[in-house]
């Protein structure tokens, strides 16, 4: 069994993405194993769909007979339960026209949970898409959640159980553990507690190297008619890839604002202080990686609401590599598209023609220049890149952007 951790400031260990179609339950779900509604902005309300990154941090405990819970007291046993480990989690919407989105939540996630409805014939264009997704982007410790059990019948469950079977094996190459779940009635959540433990451990962390994050929201905490010298300043909000970040530290953000002169945009790089971190709702002073993080900073805190510097990359100031306004990739191209209905075999590229990169939590267009052994690609924003870093593609198809690979950068 497991050491058990008594003291309840114990920090988020692990960041874990939430993905899959549009109304599989992803958000129902992070609310059963977080207590938190990750769906908080008006539109996704009105909606009812995940529109931007939600977060939530859960605890797992276990009660005296062993049974793991989010409760503090054990609902089956009656007893009183300790902490054994802390989580985040991040809400990723489903939405075809969400993929970027999607994207820029994979690149801050350790290990995934793809959640298919029992309901549904598998596989979803989304859940097709998300898996190939998480492949692509190295994220290999997954788990799938057959969630709304609760709305079909034992046979139609077993059936879409061999669907969801089939699906990943052919996707993956391998099997993965698959959980029956109502997320909706809270059925089956300690069994899904107990796969997390067994299949999501934490890494080893490197500590020591020169501390990046990537910006995956940012904040302006501040309400309106806050008097000046009350004002919070911006909230950076992600997960640390490496190295320490401490209270005090000088930091720069990169590639930073998008200003204009004479016609001409170019960006500016930010350097500000870091105020506070705050992991786990816990303040600390000093964080590095595992779990999701909000930074607090002296920024002017409009440079930051509204998740106007989503996409950048926090680093120690004067350490961050030159942003790129092109780059050179190693194209690794599926044969069909991903995420369609219908099968589309993948076509040349064509010279001039645009892409959807994801490049961490950064999404901007790439306008291919040559394509060959190596891709070329020209950025309508620059972005803070290393080589051998990968690099997610779509491609405009019906409309719609669609995953046609990845690449490797030269």
């Amino acid at each position: 069994m497991p050491e058990t951790k008594t003291d309840e400031k114990v920090l988020p260990e692990i960041t874990i993405g939430m993905s899959g179609h549009v109304d599989h339950g992803k958000t129902t779900l992070t609310y059963a194993l977080t207590g938190k509604w990750t769906m908080l902005h008006s539109e996704e309300v009105k909606r009812g769909i995940t529109i931007k990154l939600g977060y939530g941090d859960a605890e797992i405990r276990r009660c005296p007979e062993g049974h793991l819970t989010i409760e503090k007291e054990c609902s089956e046993h009656k007893k009183p339960t300790e902490l054994v480990r802390k989580i985040s989690f991040v809400d990723a919407p489903g939405h075809e026209t969400l993929m970027a989105v999607m994207l820029s939540g994979a690149a801050i996630m350790d290990d995934a949970i793809l959640v298919v409805s029992a309901a549904e014939v598998v596989p979803q264009p989304q859940t097709a898409e998300h898996l190939m997704a998480l492949k692509i982007l190295g994220i290999d410790n997954i788990i799938i959640v057959q969630n709304k059990i609760d709305l079909v019948s034992k046979e139609k469950a077993i059936e879409n159980y061999k669907q969801i079977q089939a699906f990943v094996k052919e996707t993956l190459g391998r099997e993965v553990p698959i959980i029956p779940v109502s997320a909706q009635r809270k059925v089956n959540i300690d069994l899904l507690l107990e796969a997390i433990q067994e299949h999501f451990k934490t890494p080893k962390r490197d500590t020591t190297a020169e501390p990046t994050m990537q910006i995956a929201r940012s904040f302006d905490v501040n309400k309106p008619g806050t008097a000046v010298e009350k004002l919070s300043g911006g909230i950076l909000g992600g997960a640390i890839a490496r190295g320490m970040f401490k209270e005090g530290d000088k930091i720069e953000i990169k590639p930073g604002r998008k200003l204009e002169k004479k016609g001409l945009a170019y960006w500016e790089p930010l350097t500000t202080t870091i105020t506070a971190i705050v992991a786990g709702n816990i303040h600390i002073k000093e964080k590095g990686p595992g779990g999701s993080v909000a930074i607090g900073t002296a920024l002017d805190p409009s440079l930051a609401k509204a998740d106007s510097l989503v996409g950048n990359v926090v680093g120690l100031a004067g350490k961050l590599p030159i942003p790129m306004l092109a780059i050179d990739i190693e194209p690794h191209l599926f044969e069909y598209v991903v995420g369609t209905k219908e099968k589309v075999k993948l076509k040349p590229f064509a010279q001039f023609e645009p892409l959807m990169v994801s490049i961490g939590t950064a999404t901007t267009i790439g306008v291919v220049q040559a394509a060959g052994k190596a891709l070329k690609l020209t950025l309508r924003r620059p972005v803070v890149v290393e080589k051998g870093g990968k690099v997610a593609l779509a491609r405009q198809v019906m409309n719609r952007w669609h995953l046609i690979g990845y690449g490797i950068v030269k």
